[in-house]
């Protein structure tokens, strides 16, 4: 009995890694073990006594059965570890939920034995996503070797690594994706824009309308938007012409532009006036012939591009209605091969 204790308090030392046992069940073992003690020696005593009585047998056998239900319910009580709250991924990952308000010191001491806990199960990468509510725990979280994954309005991202190894976890987001628009009516015209601001401020430049794809937005959707809000055109996309790729453009992060032709089904231009200082419609080439088009490599192919297009020289990726091949959501192909119909 003595050994049986002796061993579930080391198991529990070694589960709990940083976590020690209460003083309360500390004195619980203490006096468990003195009681036992004491019970096995009147049993033994008994034993010795061969003429013992029966409700003398019925007495050592209730004895011994209590000591055995005190054993359990000990020994569940020492078991017990208080960890964070949080769900596996399919990549033996971790993903912390925190939901309510946490006292810094009370989430460090719950994060070093949840970790040590995920170590002895073979967890590897540890996601804990703090909200603006709990952004009290980003420096506890540094402090026991988390850093930042990525950040978004509503939340900081942090990640953690268990394995003694270099970590596998995916990067944050690589790229900003951009949409360029091409929109050609039946007069050979491409809609054109002057900006208010950035790089071709006052500069004269016209240029096609441009903008970012937002989050979960669809490329051909982002075109339509992006034609609407500055110049007040209504548009039916037709396909992708060509992307390119830069890099270091936005904060580190690479750059994905993707030229669209779109079909416009209404020609009176309403211009955004908080970012657009001019909208008009312009013959393609007049369009191309700009000296800044013609100095930038990247522009002038684009130009050249879209005058193949329009002259019906050049075919360009339509989007192909699909679906993901992990779940039913949406999804476009871009291709320019052609369905039998």
């Amino acid at each position: 009995m003595h050994r049986l204790i002796l061993k579930k308090i080391y198991t529990f030392s070694i589960i709990g890694g940083q976590r020690k046992i209460s003083h309360s069940v500390g004195r619980k073992l203490c006096s468990f073990i003195s009681s036992s003690s004491s019970c096995i020696s009147k049993v033994c005593s008994g034993l010795r006594h061969k003429s013992r009585s029966a409700s003398q047998t019925k007495s050592v056998k209730n004895m011994a059965m209590n000591m055995e239900n005190s054993s359990k319910d000990l020994v569940n009580e020492v078991d017990h570890v208080d960890m964070l709250d949080a769900s596996f991924d399919a990549y033996e990952g971790v993903i912390i939920n925190i939901k309510n308000d946490m006292d810094e010191n009370v989430f460090t001491a719950l994060l070093q034995t949840s970790i040590s806990q995920w170590r002895q199960q073979g967890k590897k990468g540890v996601w804990l996503k703090l909200s603006l509510e709990h952004v009290n725990l980003v420096k506890p979280a540094v402090k026991e070797g988390f850093w930042y994954h990525h950040a978004e309005p509503t939340y900081a991202m942090l990640v953690y690594w268990i394995p003694e190894t270099n970590h596998t976890l995916p990067p944050n987001a690589s790229h900003r994706v951009g949409v360029a628009s091409f929109v050609v009516n039946n007069n050979g015209e491409v809609l054109v824009v002057q900006e208010k601001s950035g790089a071709f401020k006052g500069t004269g430049v016209w240029k096609l309308p441009t903008g970012t794809v937002e989050e979960g937005e669809d490329i051909s959707a982002a075109a339509i938007r992006e034609v609407k809000e500055e110049a007040g055109i209504d548009t039916e996309f037709m396909e992708v012409l060509a992307f390119r790729q830069s890099h270091k453009s936005f904060f580190s992060k690479s750059d994905l532009m993707f030229v669209c032709m779109l079909k416009p089904t209404s020609l009176d231009i309403e211009k955004q006036d908080s970012e657009i200082e001019a909208a008009q419609w312009m013959p393609v080439e007049e369009y191309a012939n700009q000296a800044f088009v013609k100095k930038h490599k990247s522009f002038d192919y684009i130009a050249k591009i879209c005058i193949a297009k329009k002259d019906n020289k050049y075919v360009g990726f339509s989007p192909l209605l699909t679906t993901t091949a992990s779940s039913a959501k949406k999804s476009y192909l871009y291709s320019n091969y052609q369905l039998e119909q």
